[in-house]
């Protein structure tokens, strides 16, 4: 995620390193390279220019302190410009109302039905009863598709075989809402191919009946300028409250994220960061400036290890550490916990310092597949008393897993310098802090 970008910006603030003073001439130097670098990554020239304009006037003037180089002021002063560009501040959802209703527009192939199911599993989380309504009568399995995510969620899907009015249905879906008690309606709309006025004239009748509280448009990250052009096409009809941005964790030079704010004057409040239901941030400006000049985000990497690691867990794991009883059922539901919290790349990418050091790095979300290969090649007894497993067992366990002894006994050795490291760790005042994973990422 803005890797490119990342290394742009890098790359520029070099110029000011050694340098004594903020000048006009290296400040002229550092803003250039600043400003190619969103040109590169697809920022709109008009953006990238009053950007650099902001940063070279702030920065011009500045009295350096001894204790900070030319190069950390000049950063502090970007994080701060770059926070202001993505919106400035984070903008909460709107779930507000009996039922709330939340609307989803988007061309197709934005990623709007999964996204309309991912949020109704970010709310879900929230304590909130929720209920998603079909009303993408168009597209081929659109309906099927949101009823077999609303499956894997246990969220309810209202759907009318035969009726092909979305606007009756989206009625119908708040009626049943209410009925059922629902305190969320997320309504999925169709998308087209490209913005038409047939599509815009029918959302709109959409929102006319149902008087959304929100209404969300989903946008594909990678589409880069055209993402910013079809969301102010969007909003000149349906003046939606917010944006969500999708595919964020792929191959994206970033400049619908640093672009659409300014362009619609509408806050992006959700960004997409894989294909499974749990990957759903919430936006913040200040924490996503923070990891695109490389300063990592810890705050979103408890926020997630809280959503997956209760206190409870916890609390069991770290008495089985002080006892010396972690076995390999402990490590592997570990394994599948650490999982659920997304791409591994990407939470590699929230620690400060890690991101730039992996940025060439291909981490696969396969990295845990010969761990888990090994253990359940593991007998139940093998699993808990990893002391056992002599030299026949390790070859047993090898052929079984469908690897060689050397990998077998490379686990096991790590795993015993890991159970010492964590049994040391959890004798510490306040143990290991709560909700935070109990093992290393990969082998």
């Amino acid at each position: 995620m803005f890797d490119s970008l990342s290394s742009k910006l890098e790359r520029a603030f070099k110029t000011l390193k050694g340098q004594g003073r903020i000048t006009e001439i290296n400040v002229a130097e550092t803003v250039k390279e600043i400003r190619k670098a969103l040109i590169d990554a697809d920022v709109n020239y008009k953006i990238a220019k009053q950007f650099t304009d902001s940063v070279k006037e702030k920065a011009l003037g500045q009295n350096v302190l001894t204790s900070v180089s030319p190069g950390q002021l000049l950063t502090k002063i970007v994080n701060d410009e770059l926070t202001q560009l993505l919106g400035g501040k984070t903008e909460d959802i709107n779930i507000t109302g009996s039922p709330a209703i939340i609307l989803m527009a988007g061309l197709q192939g934005s990623g709007k039905t999964t996204h309309s199911a991912k949020l109704a599993n970010y709310i879900k989380k929230k304590g909130r009863t929720v209920m998603m309504a079909a009303c993408d009568v168009y597209r081929p399995a659109a309906i099927e598709q949101l009823k077999v995510l609303g499956q894997q969620i246990d969220v309810p899907v209202f759907f009318e075989e035969g009726n092909t009015n979305p606007v009756s249905i989206a009625e119908h879906a708040v009626a049943e809402a209410k009925a059922k008690g629902a305190s969320v309606l997320i309504i999925d709309t169709a998308g087209r191919l490209s913005v038409d006025e047939e599509m815009m004239a029918e959302i709109g009748n959409i929102k006319k009946a149902v008087n959304p509280g929100e209404i969300l448009f989903v946008v594909d990250s990678m589409t880069g300028q055209d993402a910013v052009n079809t969301a102010k096409a969007f909003n000149d009809v349906l003046d939606f409250s917010g944006v969500i941005l999708t595919k964020l964790d792929g191959d994206t030079r970033g400049g619908a994220a640093l672009s659409i704010k300014t362009i619609v004057e509408k806050p992006i409040k959700f960004v997409g960061m894989g294909e499974k239901m749990e990957a759903l941030d919430q936006f913040h400006p200040d924490r996503m400036s923070q990891r695109i000049l490389g300063m990592g985000d810890i705050v979103s990497l408890v926020e997630r290890a809280q959503q997956v690691f209760n206190d409870e867990e916890a609390e069991r794991i770290q008495k089985k550490l002080l006892k010396d009883q972690f076995t390999f059922e402990d490590f592997y539901t570990q394994i599948q916990q650490i999982k659920k919290m997304g791409n591994l790349k990407d939470l590699m990418g929230m620690i400060p310092g890690v991101g730039k050091a992996m940025k060439d790095i291909d981490i696969s979300d396969d990295a845990f597949k010969g761990i888990e290969a090994i253990i359940n090649s593991m007998t139940p007894s093998e699993r808990k008393t990893p002391d056992i497993i002599n030299g026949n067992r390790r070859k047993r366990i090898a052929m079984g897993s469908g690897t060689d002894i050397q990998q077998v006994n490379q686990l096991l050795k790590q795993f015993e310098e890991m159970r010492k490291m964590m049994k040391t760790f959890s004798k510490f005042p306040g143990g290991m802090p709560k909700g935070m994973p109990k093992m290393p990422f990969g082998r």
